[in-house]
């Protein structure tokens, strides 16, 4: 069962991760009427929400963009950087939202901020877990009962889907924000904002595949604690 849940979750995040990619290299095609850079965008969007402690630098990869709290720095692909198109503008904003809920604190981020110790924890003691279990699954469990080590799991899980469930809002409201400016002020026209708009909510659905893919994970582990216990 548990290898099914894995594989329909990775399955759905390679497709959506296809769409993405597809609609990103579709949408990138269409210059801006504005004929605006990612990295104009993302500076003039800082700029009005008055954050002038937040730089924007360029990375290498595709589809790497993403905002650092702990330097404060918002890092854009190269083909978001010199982009001039409806998804290099949608995910300029949509990290520089990032950066006005930082600088607004935001309930949601920093809720997930706190987490993100105890899901780097909680990510290292599965792995550690699933390998032993692979390689040496008679020491595990003769150093643990299975009920003991089901508890471990289910733990390391819950903290890990209840950290995929705190992203999707503070994801959505990145997105939210990101578009709610890019259209008042004329960085996209109304067909550029539909682009814009279809782009950010395929890549919202990786998160939600993530979310319930992690969420079914922790139901089958707690079924299975609970059918141990009879």
């Amino acid at each position: 069962m548990i290898w099914i849940i894995f594989g329909v979750t990775m399955i759905a995040s390679l497709i959506a991760s296809w769409s993405l990619k597809s609609k990103f290299k579709k949408y990138a095609q269409i210059t801006l009427s504005s004929n605006m850079t990612g990295q104009e965008i993302a500076e003039r969007m800082l700029k009005d929400h008055q954050i002038y402690d937040v730089s924007v630098t360029c990375v290498g990869g595709q589809l790497t963009d993403h905002y650092n709290p702990a330097d404060k720095t918002v890092n854009l692909s190269e083909e978001v950087y010199y982009g001039r198109s409806a998804a290099a503008a949608a995910v300029a904003a949509h990290e520089c939202g990032h950066a006005v809920q930082h600088a607004t604190a935001y309930s949601m981020l920093e809720f997930r901020s706190a987490l993100v110790p105890l899901q780097a924890v909680s990510g290292t003691v599965l792995n550690v877990i699933f390998m032993v279990s692979i390689f040496g699954s008679v020491f595990l469990t003769s150093m643990f009962p299975f009920q003991t080590m089901l508890l471990v799991i289910i733990a390391a899980y819950a903290v890990m889907t209840t950290f995929s469930f705190i992203t999707l809002p503070v994801e959505y409201d990145a997105s939210k924000r990101a578009l709610a400016w890019i259209q008042s002020n004329g960085i996209v026209n109304s067909s550029e904002y539909g682009m814009a708009k279809d782009a950010l909510n395929t890549a919202a659905l990786t998160y939600v595949i993530a979310a319930l893919g992690s969420l079914a994970t922790l139901l089958y582990y707690v079924s299975m604690f609970l059918g141990s216990d009879r």
